[in-house]
């Protein structure tokens, strides 16, 4: 089951980065990234008074409330990275490193997969990188300000990953609630201090707001994936999220698809089942 939910977030993220990447190319990325987490609150909210959950302890609002600044950071530093025309560059480093931090921190809190998983992890990771197109000839050319940002936001996305496994299995979506609480403020706060406007992202509204309230679904998909298995796991699946943005920047945008990246595809499938078994 955690598996099913675990891919379900992966192609949520994976949709969600699509929207946001595609608003990043006309309106700065700090707004990007504030009006989506705005959104995704007042959905939030709803769907947690229609959950009739009752509110989570302290506990689970600090964790949920660290894991909003670290997923917030991510973003920033994601929409500007893709923003810089390096897509195929961002993606597979953010994706490698959002899986690596919680698979580290995963295996040193004692998780310990079957050794057919041992095997798939690393595959899973190989993976991300063929379908991101990490070995193709543009990557050269990347400037080290755009690695930074991918590494930060990778490093910050695990981060989150780390954060929402340590909130209690009973409280179920208030720790996501927690989240946009401490990150639509936060974000709030570098929006007035960098002085944007809010007019020039009006035009590209849906497709920022699309973007926040996807992101916070893939969020709650991973709480529940991760309360059912092992984050080793989850989070090597969730990386994957790559293939859902290439599979709509190939039909919308008419990018082409590399055979590396088609038989990273095939990879991923691999280790899809291999995790499955595990």
């Amino acid at each position: 089951m955690e598996i099913v939910v675990a891919f379900s977030a992966a192609v949520v993220y994976g949709v969600a980065d699509y929207c946001g990447g595609r608003a990043s190319r006309s309106v700065s990325a700090i707004l990007v990234t504030a009006l989506g987490q705005a959104a995704a609150f007042i959905a939030l909210i709803i769907m947690v008074l229609i959950s009739g959950v009752p509110v989570a302890p302290l506990n689970d609002w600090v964790w949920g409330a660290m894991a909003g600044v670290a997923g917030a950071t991510g973003l920033l530093a994601f929409y500007r990275a893709m923003g810089s025309g390096f897509m195929t560059v961002v993606a597979p480093i953010s994706a490698i490193m959002m899986a690596s931090v919680p698979v580290v921190v995963g295996l040193l809190q004692g998780e310990r997969p079957r050794a057919i998983g041992l095997i798939a992890i690393p595959l899973g990771l190989f993976s991300v990188a063929m379908i991101s197109d990490l070995f193709g000839p543009h990557h050269r050319r990347a400037p080290r300000r755009v690695i930074v940002l991918a590494l930060v936001s990778g490093t910050t996305f695990g981060s989150l990953f780390v954060m929402l496994e340590h909130t209690s299995a009973g409280s179920g979506l208030w720790p996501v609630v927690a989240m946009r609480a401490a990150s639509v403020p936060y974000m709030a706060i570098v929006v007035l201090i960098t002085r944007q406007s809010i007019r020039s992202g009006r035009k590209y509204l849906g497709i920022i707001v699309a973007s926040g309230v996807l992101d916070s679904v893939a969020n709650v998909l991973y709480l529940v994936a991760v309360r059912r298995g092992l984050m080793t796991i989850v989070a090597v699946i969730i990386a994957m999220y790559p293939a859902s943005t290439l599979a709509l920047a190939t039909g919308l945008d008419k990018e082409r698809v590399h055979r590396p990246q088609l038989a990273g595809i095939a990879l991923a499938a691999v280790s899809l089942v291999m995790l499955t078994i595990a």
